[in-house]
């Protein structure tokens, strides 16, 4: 039964309420036009610009099937390259994300900088990361794979810890109370549990390489990005077509098999 007391203290949460949604409008609206005016952004240009666009994909047809034989080998070494860091950062992930999980690693000091560093690699873009081995190993598909591992690692590791974080501690403090090392403890009480879900998450990672490792040649870091490069770069638009159709149809087999088979895992 409500009070007079109870009704006041609903209205007033209720007014509370209300003001924090108008407060989060207001700010949202401010950022919006903010973004707007500081951007440059107009309608009236896009709408000029739309027959531009229409032109350019009018010179790409018909694509130049011809030039498959060419770019079969560069796709190839992209698929290589995500075959690669996503295995070499897969295995990296699971000792980062079991130092970062709370129930596993319950020293904070460990814990909590492992997180930070986490944090600040996954801000880095992968073609910032491309870029940047470039410049130290020269134009090759070394700097791709070095920057696949990395992004891997930042996909799988925050993904892979959150879930540790949820399994169910009973099997592990059994474990404990018997006497069982930590080693034993993770093979037998956390492995069990997790390992459907980390593989899971590595075919998750091996679908995001395969769409970042095609652009990476952008930068110099090889696979089929090269020639995406050089094709615009000298204006051979149909057999950029051509190029941008066999990306299209490799990443949606991929993702077809591989959300197939995450379907069996999870």
């Amino acid at each position: 039964m409500s009070t007079p007391t109870t009704n006041k203290y609903n209205q007033y949460l209720n007014k509370k309420m209300s003001l924090k949604t108008s407060f989060s409008v207001l700010i949202v609206i401010v950022l919006v036009i903010w973004s707007f005016l500081y951007t440059g952004f107009s309608f009236g240009d896009l709408l000029i610009g739309l027959p531009q666009i229409g032109n350019f994909f009018a010179q790409m047809v018909p694509p130049d099937w011809s030039y498959i034989h060419t770019v079969l080998k560069p796709m190839l070494d992209t698929i290589r390259m995500a075959i690669v860091g996503t295995f070499l950062g897969a295995i990296v992930s699971i000792p980062i994300s079991l130092i970062c999980a709370n129930n596993i690693i319950k020293t904070r000091w460990i814990t909590i900088p492992a997180r930070f560093i986490l944090n600040i690699v996954r801000t880095i873009p992968d073609l910032l990361l491309a870029s940047v081995f470039v410049a130290i190993f020269g134009i090759g598909q070394i700097p791709g794979v070095l920057a696949l591992f990395i992004l891997t690692i930042s996909v799988i590791a925050k993904l892979f810890y959150e879930s540790l974080e949820t399994i169910d501690e009973g099997p592990m403090e059994a474990m404990t109370a018997v006497g069982a090392n930590k080693i034993k403890w993770i093979m037998f009480g956390v492995v069990p549990q997790t390992v459907s879900i980390f593989l899971s998450y590595v075919l998750f990672a091996f679908e995001i390489n395969i769409r970042a490792s095609a652009v990476l040649g952008l930068v110099g870091a090889g696979g089929i990005g090269l020639f995406y490069d050089s094709t615009l770069g000298l204006f051979q638009y149909p057999k950029t077509a051509m190029i941008i159709l066999f990306t299209l149809v490799i990443v949606v087999i991929i993702d077809y098999i591989s959300s197939k088979v995450r379907e069996h895992l999870v």
